[in-house]
């Protein structure tokens, strides 16, 4: 993962005019943010559009509005700026929001649905891509073969969650986001981010636990 100190010197650079910054900028966060499309894609979409295709685009919005970013950095100053990370995941959440509508339009369900993140719309993490992630954890042979009986009932049990819930355990579990990222993703204090985030974890042990054949699984939450 890169260094507060990576990002603050890229912003820097970026926002100076640099031209070779924001293509270092993308390098040093690909596999974060590709992690974070994957999670939140469709699996409709996937037959028909990479992560990379997704990414590119984003770069290419990210070129668009260099001017913008350094605009709300001169605004905002450096302190209460946006992080350069968060600011590239936000672009490629929309450039994901767009090939959703794209190529899916109105036959869009739960894992094409959007939120408002940071002020502009995000594919919403749902019961189905948690699921996904959660039971993509269970990998011998035994908890394998217990994979297709238990998805629909955690799915079920997840989809109890408030959205916010499910996203916070997204994004701290499964795009790996620090509390401080989490806290501007969803434009909320750190603190309030932090508190979020111990109820969360605890209330889907909660559905760990009553949800048969789930109890005593929290390490699928590690």
């Amino acid at each position: 993962m890169a260094s507060v100190n990576d990002d603050a010197e890229l912003a820097q650079r970026i926002a100076a005019g640099d031209s070779n910054a924001l293509g270092e900028a993308f390098a040093l966060h690909n596999d974060r943010l590709r992690r974070g499309v994957l999670f939140r894609m469709d699996p409709r979409l996937r037959g028909r559009v990479d992560a990379d295709d997704v990414l590119q685009e984003a770069y290419l919005q990210a070129a668009d509005r260099v001017d913008h970013f350094a605009k709300r950095r001169e605004e905002s100053g450096e302190e209460g700026a946006m992080s350069l990370f968060v600011w590239l995941r936000l672009l490629a959440a929309q450039a994901l929001v767009d090939a959703h509508r794209r190529h899916l339009g109105a036959k869009m369900r739960d894992a094409g649905r959007e939120v408002a993140l940071g002020g502009a719309p995000s594919p919403v993490a749902t019961s189905v891509s948690l699921a996904g992630c959660l039971l993509g954890k269970l990998t011998s042979p035994s908890q394998a073969a217990m994979r297709a009986e238990l998805e629909t009932k955690l799915q079920d049990a997840l989809a109890g969650m408030s959205d916010l819930d499910q996203e916070v355990i997204a994004l701290r579990h499964f795009e790996h986001l620090t509390n401080s990222e989490v806290a501007e993703a969803l434009a909320i204090e750190s603190k309030a981010a932090s508190i979020r985030y111990v109820r969360a974890v605890k209330r889907l042990k909660e559905v760990l636990d009553t949800t048969p054949g789930f109890a005593g699984l929290e390490s699928l939450l590690k």
